[in-house]
């Protein structure tokens, strides 16, 4: 009897105790579920003001300016990728002659520069840009009749002359559309639109390239010709803003009193290796990939678009985090990636052929990637920042002079490097991008204070009113 009453206790113990514990669980699943619940509203909430702040709220001109520059940018990234290969492996040109016919086109932009710089300050960016982009557009367009070295010589020497226009016209209309403050990030949008093109025309350049069919080459010129009058039609509905008047202690005009100017003539040095040991030495990745490590043509256009995907989605994200942040080590940080790049290109080509090598080859186009993220919202600012608004066109058209100088650079030593022994053109690059940064340190002690830092308020707070176009729009 005694036995029975206490196991019917027990039962009803335990069945108390299963009941206090099932409700709290239904509790805890409560008070998870509201934990979750404001846990989710505060990440939604949180990304979507991180998201806001991204936005770069630039008036409908630059938009415009930068829609155009992503059709142009398609059409360079069908053509550029396949330019050596055509005139190599279609043409017959040798390794060497196309190195130096690719050297003639940066040697036409760095000779017509300095009369670019002019035209710039007294016709204006825009006038300017529409010049280059005529220029381009016929020596694509006449591209296919290339049948000797001299062809592509005369033809990327046409081409150069329209770069020296374009750089320092489309740079000079952006920074006259924007307040400065929005300065980087309206260059960073620049980086993101030109990379979008190039990104999707590689991507289409190498479905439509083949080797076996010279006529697809024809193709791929042509295209590229029609987006330069795309963008022509775009800029005739952009006005300019007139340039500010020079301040009596700002009178001085003309080049020389731009190489005045030693921190900035510093900082074009450092770009000629930027460019020599970085973009230039990667534009000869396609066909080191292609008959070094017999990548095929679709896989070259891969990495193209590997490279400029990876910029265009953390392209802005970069740019809102180097806010404040001091401008020169983000330079030498580039120049450290684009050194890890060229030894990630080298292990490839030793190690690996085919697939396993073009995957190889795709993670330093990433690499390579980060580097150029560091650069976009950093340099043109910087320069923008130096020029006096009455030499802006000046400087832009220097800086932009330092890039056909490394374009001779890179191709005339890696072009003929590569046909001779092609492993040493890595190491090479990465030694010297090693010595870029440590020089841009150095410039990072003479640069005045106002400038060694990017500035804050790319974006806008809430509620904040849609920028207008710089004063003296006309």
């Amino acid at each position: 009897m005694t036995s029975a009453i206490t196991d019917s206790v027990s039962s009803v113990e335990s069945r108390e105790i299963t009941k206090v514990s099932a409700s709290r669980k239904v509790a805890a699943r409560a008070s998870s579920s509201t934990v979750g619940s404001v846990v989710g509203r505060v990440s939604v909430r949180s990304l979507a003001t991180y998201l806001r702040g991204l936005d770069p709220r630039l008036s409908r001109q630059v938009w415009l300016v930068q829609t155009g520059g992503v059709v142009n940018s398609f059409g360079n990234g069908v053509v550029f990728p396949f330019i050596v290969i055509y005139l190599h492996n279609v043409r017959g040109i040798s390794f060497a002659a196309a190195g130096l016919a690719l050297s003639a086109g940066a040697v036409a932009a760095l000779a017509a520069g300095f009369s670019a710089g002019t035209v710039v300050d007294r016709a204006g960016g825009r006038n300017t840009l529409l010049l280059g982009l005529l220029l381009q557009a016929a020596s694509f367009a006449l591209f296919p009749l290339v049948r000797e070295a001299w062809h592509a010589v005369a033809l990327l020497a046409l081409e150069g002359a329209g770069t020296a226009c374009f750089w320092p016209g489309q740079s000079t209309l952006l920074s006259r559309l924007i307040p400065p403050e929005r300065t980087p990030s309206a260059f960073a949008l620049q980086r993101i639109s030109m990379n979008l093109g190039l990104g999707l025309g590689g991507v289409v350049g190498g479905l439509i390239a083949s080797t076996s069919h010279p006529g697809s080459f024809t193709v791929l010129f042509l295209l590229d010709a029609a987006t330069f009058f795309i963008f022509i039609a775009v800029l005739t509905t952009i006005g300019e803003p007139a340039a500010r008047e020079p301040e009596p202690h700002e009178a001085a005009v003309g080049y020389r009193a731009v190489l005045r100017d030693r921190n900035f003539v510093w900082l074009l040095c450092l770009n000629v290796l930027f460019v020599a040991v970085g973009y230039e030495v990667f534009a000869l990745l396609p066909p080191f990939a292609k008959n070094y490590a017999g990548v095929s043509e679709r896989w070259v256009g891969t990495m193209w678009l590997a490279n400029t995907l990876l910029i265009v989605l953390i392209q802005l994200p970069v740019s809102k985090a180097l806010e404040g942040r001091r401008r020169m080590r983000a330079l030498a940080l580039m120049s450290l990636l684009f050194a890890a790049a060229a030894l990630i290109v080298l292990g490839g080509g030793v190690l690996f052929a085919g697939t396993a090598a073009a995957l190889v080859f795709v993670a330093a186009t990433l690499v390579f990637g980060l580097g150029e993220v560091l650069q976009g919202p950093t340099q043109a600012p910087l320069v923008a920042d130096l020029a006096p608004d009455h030499l802006r066109g000046r400087y832009f058209a220097l800086g932009s002079m330092s890039w056909s100088a490394g374009s001779i650079l890179g191709p005339a030593v890696g072009g003929p490097l590569l046909g001779w022994h092609p492993l040493t053109v890595w190491p090479l690059a990465a030694a010297i991008s090693v010595v870029a940064a440590f020089g841009c340190l150095a410039l990072e002690r003479r640069l005045p204070e106002r400038v060694q830092r990017s500035p804050v308020g790319g974006g806008l707070a809430e509620g904040e009113p849609m920028p207008k176009p710089a004063p003296g729009y006309t």
